[in-house]
């Protein structure tokens, strides 16, 4: 089973000294946040539907990224995942995994772009 835990960290060289860690699993995304309050956040792989990848200029100095997912998550439906290594390698499996999870439980979603039927074509 492959999974990443990384850290959020500092933008100040990369440094891991807050209180905010992600799991990354084949079937779900762990956020736990906090110090003397912990908060535990969960997203199923299946829910993911889109992937972003941002760095900015500070990030790309200290090897860092913040990975974006767009889920169908009611609680988190932007899961952000801020400042961490190997946020490349993490968005590549987010999405592959996301993917496979979704065949798995047949929850694939085919979208219907531009297509006109012959019933839209009598109104032209």
């Amino acid at each position: 089973m492959i999974e990443f835990v990384e850290r959020k960290r500092w933008l100040f060289f990369g440094l891991p000294f807050t209180f905010t860690k992600y799991a990354i699993r084949e079937d779900m995304i762990t956020i736990t946040s906090g110090l003397l309050k912990t908060v535990e956040n969960d997203c199923y792989m299946y829910k993911v539907q889109d992937v972003e990848h941002v760095a900015s200029l500070a990030e790309k100095l200290f090897r860092l990224g913040t990975v974006i997912c767009y889920t169908g998550d009611t609680t988190h439906p932007r899961l952000v995942l801020e400042h961490i290594r190997n946020a490349r390698e993490i968005k590549a499996f987010i999405l592959k995994e996301s993917e496979e999870a979704r065949l798995k439980r047949r929850t694939v979603n085919m979208l219907d772009i531009g297509s006109l039927g012959l019933d839209d074509m009598d109104d032209m």
